[in-house]
C-alpha cells in the first residue's frame, strides 16, 4: 500500500471512529447478494452510508444498500457491511478490499464474508449454504500486488488456511444442531471459484472451472479474503447457492433469480450466522 492509500485508510478509519463514540466492533459481517437484511437485526445500529466515507467507492450493484451497519448482534459488538463492492464494478482490487482494512483498523478480529453463488458440484442444489472451504482466485488480479505496507501485515502473507478450519468446524456443529431442532438446512463444503465478472459463465468455462476442483463460482470474495488474511483476521466463508451453473446443463440466468433464492435462503442463512456469531470466542 503506498503512502496516498495509507493516508486513505487513516481518514477513512477516523471518520467512522468520530461516529462510534468509543464502541469498538469485534467481528465484520461482509453481505452478499439477497443477504443484507441481516443487518437490520442489529441492536442500537449507528448507520454510515458509504459515500459520507472519505475515499470510500460506492455500491453500483442492485441488492445491495451501500452503508456499514455498526451495532451489537447477539451480545457481540459488530460491524456490517450492507452491500459490498465489485472488481466488475470498475474499481481497483485495491479499492474492493478497502473495507476490509478499514474493518481491521476499527478493532475487528474475525470475518463472515458471505456472497451467491452458482452451484458447480453435482450434489448441490439451488437453496443450499456453502461453507467455503478454499478458493481459486480466477479473477486475474490480486489486492497485495504493489508496495506492501508491513504495518498491515507481511510482504508474502501465508494462505494455507484462507479460511479458519476453526470457524467451519463450529459453522457445521450449528447446523447439525439446527437440523435436530427442526430446520430444514442443506450445508454443504467446498471450493470458491471466483471470477472477474460481470457476465455469467459460458458452459465450456463451467466445465473448466468444475474440472480444476471448483464447487462453486462467484464475482466476489475472494480478494476480501486474501486481504483478510493479509492483516491477520480470521475468516468464515459462507455461499448461498442460488443456481446449478453446470456447463452439460446451464440455463438462462439473472440477477434477479440470484437475489429471489437468496431471500428464500435468508432465514437459515441468518440463524446459522446469528449462531455462530453468539458462540465465536474473541481475544479479549
Amino acid at each position: 500500500m503506498d503512502i496516498h492509500s495509507k493516508h486513505q485508510l487513516q481518514e477513512a478509519v477516523q471518520y467512522i471512529r468520530e461516529k462510534l463514540e468509543g464502541f469498538v466492533p469485534q467481528i465484520g459481517l461482509i453481505l452478499g447478494s439477497g443477504l443484507g437484511d441481516m443487518a437490520k437485526q442489529v441492536e442500537q445500529p449507528v448507520i454510515i452510508p458509504y459515500d459520507e466515507i472519505p475515499h470510500f467507492p460506492v455500491s453500483t450493484v442492485e441488492g445491495h444498500e451501500g452503508q456499514f451497519v455498526i451495532g451489537t448482534l447477539e451480545g457481540k459488538q459488530v460491524i456490517a457491511m450492507q452491500g459490498r463492492f465489485h472488481y466488475y464494478e470498475g474499481y481497483s482490487m485495491k479499492k474492493v478490499v478497502l473495507p476490509v482494512y478499514v474493518m481491521k483498523g476499527l478493532g475487528v478480529q474475525a470475518m463472515v464474508i458471505t456472497n451467491a453463488a452458482g452451484g458447480m458440484n453435482r450434489a448441490f442444489q439451488a437453496g443450499d449454504l456453502m461453507l467455503i472451504s478454499d478458493h481459486l482466485n480466477l479473477t486475474g488480479d490480486n489486492p497485495l500486488i504493489g508496495v506492501n505496507d508491513p504495518g498491515l501485515g507481511v510482504r508474502f502473507p501465508d494462505m494455507s488456511e484462507c479460511y479458519s478450519h476453526e470457524y467451519r468446524t463450529m459453522a457445521k456443529d450449528i447446523a447439525q444442531a439446527m437440523q435436530r431442532a427442526g430446520s430444514v438446512i442443506r450445508l454443504q463444503e467446498g471450493v470458491y471459484s471466483g471470477i472477474s465478472g460481470p457476465s455469467y459463465l459460458p458452459p465450456s468455462e463451467l466445465t473448466m472451472l468444475a474440472g480444476l476442483g471448483g464447487d462453486a463460482v462467484g464475482m466476489s470474495t475472494v480478494g476480501e479474503v486474501i486481504a483478510a488474511r493479509h492483516c491477520g483476521v480470521k475468516v468464515l466463508g459462507i455461499s448461498c447457492i442460488t443456481d446449478m451453473a453446470i456447463g452439460e446443463e446451464l440455463e438462462p440466468l439473472t440477477h434477479e433469480q440470484v437475489v429471489e433464492v437468496a431471500n428464500r435462503t435468508k432465514p437459515l442463512f441468518i440463524e446459522l450466522v446469528r449462531t455462530f456469531v453468539r458462540n465465536v470466542t474473541l481475544a479479549s
